[in-house]
């Protein structure tokens, strides 16, 4: 399984080629690294005098790199969801549809990209996303809890319904016309079974540090150091881990970031001119930045769920508590944490911020 790192800020300070140097060093240290760009323009190309394409392509030992062209990736998407069509009904409907006809939506990108990355999860031991847009790396990391929420809610929501009561008794008879499974014991369980078990493989890879982690990139720029906190704490919001900051470029030497961003390690990169070699010698160890915060931590004997929320304060935050979930929003971001037993179904007694911290007791 890849340890996927991948790097957040404004745009201009330098993300692809902390990315470049990053996925150099790694390759140099022995990992199989592949560099992943969801940039369609020619300028990673450019910056690695090289062609690449929508398949990974070896450039030095140990480094492969590959362009995500959307358009290519849904139409292998396609092809994947005719093959699961054709498992699940009888007489496949899809397959008089070709992905060479279909166009790309909003938010199709993200949900490509992702699925193009877990299919190289296992051919690589790390792997090093960059985007043009740090909104979409976090839009795209959080998509599995999200969609697994949906599927969890109204799955729940349509067999409590009386419409889902009506038709219990009929589907089981009519699917059996039309499916190739049984859904006899829940009419719901099996076809959603797969795509939970998949959702849940993201959720537990982003959740944990040692498998997914971010880094902020900012320069001395004031906009880039707002812009770079207001990411950290939109990253925590979907379970994203920031292991610390790198300066790019360290143009002033005496610049001290660790109040803007404590507790997170801040790491002034070197200056270079189209040479990554020295600043992926500046680089921190990817590994040290699993002891950052954790963006939530539930104790249950304590009865408290802590979520780190740094950049924002008690009044950008709102919580709410619907049945076993409790909802945040801060800034742009929304997040259903899912209480375990124990804590399920008890309402919110108290809720502080302290350090950093939005601490919610029950």
């Amino acid at each position: 399984m890849a340890f996927l790192l991948t790097f957040l800020g404004k745009g201009g300070v330098g993300r692809t080629t902390v990315a470049i140097a990053a996925a150099q060093r790694l390759a140099a240290q022995g990992k199989r690294v592949l560099l992943v760009s969801q940039d369609a323009s020619p300028a990673l190309g450019i910056m690695l005098g090289t062609t690449i394409g929508p398949d990974p392509t070896s450039i030095q030992a140990n480094l492969s790199v590959v362009q995500l062209q959307s358009t290519v990736l849904l139409e292998r998407a396609w092809e994947e969801l005719k093959t699961l069509e054709a498992k699940y009904l009888r007489t496949p409907f899809f397959k008089n549809v070709y992905g060479q006809e279909l166009g790309l939506l909003p938010g199709m990108d993200s949900a490509l990209a992702l699925n193009a990355i877990r299919g190289w999860d296992a051919q690589y031991d790390t792997i090093v996303y960059d985007s043009p847009s740090s909104p979409e790396i976090l839009r795209m990391l959080g998509m599995p809890e999200i969609v697994s929420w949906y599927v969890r809610r109204f799955r729940q929501v349509f067999i409590d319904s009386d419409l889902g009561k009506t038709l219990s008794p009929f589907i089981p008879p009519v699917a059996a016309a039309v499916l190739n499974i049984n859904l006899a014991a829940d009419n719901f369980a099996q076809p959603t079974n797969e795509m939970n078990g998949l959702l849940n493989q993201g959720i537990q890879k982003l959740s944990d540090p040692n498998q997914t982690i971010a880094y902020l990139v900012t320069t001395a720029d004031k906009t880039a150091i707002a812009t770079a906190q207001y990411l950290w704490g939109s990253a925590q919001q979907v379970g994203l881990n920031v292991g610390g900051v790198l300066v790019n470029p360290a143009s002033n030497s005496d610049l001290n970031l660790g109040e803007a961003f404590n507790p997170l390690m801040v790491t002034n990169l070197a200056q270079s001119a189209g040479d990554f070699g020295p600043i992926a010698a500046s680089l921190p160890d990817f590994t040290a930045g699993s002891s950052a915060p954790r963006p939530v931590t539930i104790d249950k004997a304590g009865r408290t769920v802590s979520l780190f929320l740094p950049s924002f304060d008690k009044k950008q935050v709102k919580l709410t508590q619907y049945g076993p979930e409790i909802t945040i929003e801060a800034g742009d971001q929304r997040r259903n944490v899912f209480l375990p037993a124990g804590l399920s179904g008890l309402p919110v007694t108290g809720a502080k911020f302290q350090d950093g911290f939005l601490i919610i007791s029950f």
